[in-house]
Parts: structure tokens; C-alpha cells; sequence
């Protein structure tokens, strides 16, 4: 099996095709090689929502897990309640943070995502992840090279080190037009924010509309120098 660590230069010769991309032969490859030991940790994005029904076609039953941070928009919590009758046979884990808000105010100050984001991302984002991700050997993203700058050398199979894991990125070949295509042609339900001008939606104290549509990401950390959770 490709683990972390027994890692070389890796990456399959797959098929990208012109309906999926290459996106379908990833997931059904990485489900077939780690079956229950690969999680997909979505955002419930509008990548997110394809990457859900693509993964459905693979496997019903496959593990997804959400960071939830406890300060995310109403209308993300409202997503994943319309993906979980869409998909009941999903397994969707809403995952906490060691700390709750008051436990983080109280150890860090109050508004720690405008003090310290970087900090409070660890906290709230990469140390769950980083917990659930000690349970299996791989995790599934939906990063796309269109995204920005820092994506665009993203492949099908990434090893990453920051979660001592791999990564599979099925969604890297395709545009914003094909995700929105996808989603409309297969009437997907999806965070209605994307059509308030979020392209990108993360917590809300951290995330506001896009104010450069070549950019996605750019409405993400606005003023902070910061266009990463860390994740990635």
C-alpha cells in the first residue's frame, strides 16, 4: 500500500477523460487501494458538492469529515443538512476542536482569528484534522490548480508531510465551469452564499465576497496577508 511512508515519486497513469477529468478513475483507485483508511475532508464547497456525488458512485458509505470550527455561516451547517438527506448512507462526522471558543478566549484572548489566525486555524482546523488523519493512511481534497497560485503544481497523488499522509486531489484538472456545469446538470444542492459573490467559503469572521474573480481565494483572510488555513 503507498503510505506516507513508504513514499517514492508516485503517481498513477490515469485516464482524464473528458466527462470526469481523470476524477472518477482517481477516487475509484484510491478506494480500491485504501478502502476504509481514506477520509475525505470536505469544506462543503461547491467543489465539495461534486466531489460528494462523485464519491457516492465509488463508494455510498465512504467517510467524510467536516472541521467544524463552531464559527462557520449558517448557510455551510444548512448545506450539510441537505447533503445528509441527499446522501444518508454517508458516513459524515462533524469534528470538534480540543477547545471550545470560551476555552480558546480564555487561553489566547478573545478574537484570536484576528490577533493570531494563524493560530487559531491550528487550533480549530489543522489539529483536528491532523487527529483524524491518525486513524487511516490517506485523505481526499478538493484543491483544483485554477484555484490560485499556491495550487497549481497540485497532482492526482500528493505526499504530504505536513499530516504524514497522502493526499488525492481528483478535482485538479477542472475549472470553475465545470464544477458549476456539474452542479446544475445533476441539481446538487449547494452553500446559496456562492451566489452572494463566495467563491471560497471558510469560517465566517475570516471570509468575505471575492473581490478578485481571477483570484477565488481572495475574499479568504482579507488583510491579513494570509490566503491558507494551513491545511494545504
Amino acid at each position: 500500500m503507498l503510505t506516507h511512508e513508504n513514499w517514492k515519486e508516485h503517481d498513477q497513469d490515469f485516464e482524464v477523460d473528458p466527462t470526469y477529468k481523470g476524477a472518477l478513475n482517481v477516487l475509484e483507485w484510491a478506494y480500491g487501494h485504501y478502502g476504509d483508511r481514506i477520509v475525505y475532508a470536505c469544506s462543503f464547497g461547491i467543489e465539495g458538492m461534486v466531489l460528494i456525488d462523485l464519491i457516492y458512485k465509488v463508494n455510498p458509505r465512504a467517510n467524510i469529515v467536516f472541521l467544524d470550527t463552531d464559527v462557520h455561516f449558517k448557510e455551510t451547517y444548512e448545506t450539510i443538512r441537505k447533503v445528509q438527506e441527499k446522501y444518508p448512507s454517508l458516513q459524515i462526522e462533524m469534528k470538534k476542536p480540543a477547545l471550545t471558543l470560551e476555552e480558546q478566549a480564555a487561553q489566547f484572548g478573545d478574537r484570536l482569528w484576528e490577533t493570531q489566525p494563524n493560530q487559531c486555524c491550528q487550533i480549530r482546523k489543522l489539529d483536528p484534522l491532523k487527529e483524524v488523519l491518525s486513524g487511516g493512511d490517506a485523505w481526499i481534497s478538493g484543491l483544483r490548480r485554477e484555484q490560485s497560485p499556491t495550487r497549481k503544481d497540485t497532482q492526482f497523488i500528493n505526499k504530504d508531510d505536513k499530516f504524514k499522509s497522502v493526499k488525492i486531489c481528483p478535482l485538479i484538472h477542472w475549472t470553475w465551469k465545470d464544477v458549476w456545469r456539474y452542479v446544475h446538470k445533476h441539481s446538487l444542492p449547494y452553500n446559496e452564499l456562492h451566489d452572494k459573490g463566495y467563491p471560497s467559503i471558510g469560517c465566517f469572521h475570516c471570509t468575505a465576497p471575492a473581490y478578485d474573480m481571477n483570484d477565488l481565494r481572495s475574499g479568504r483572510w482579507t488583510g491579513k496577508g494570509k490566503t491558507e488555513c494551513g491545511l494545504h
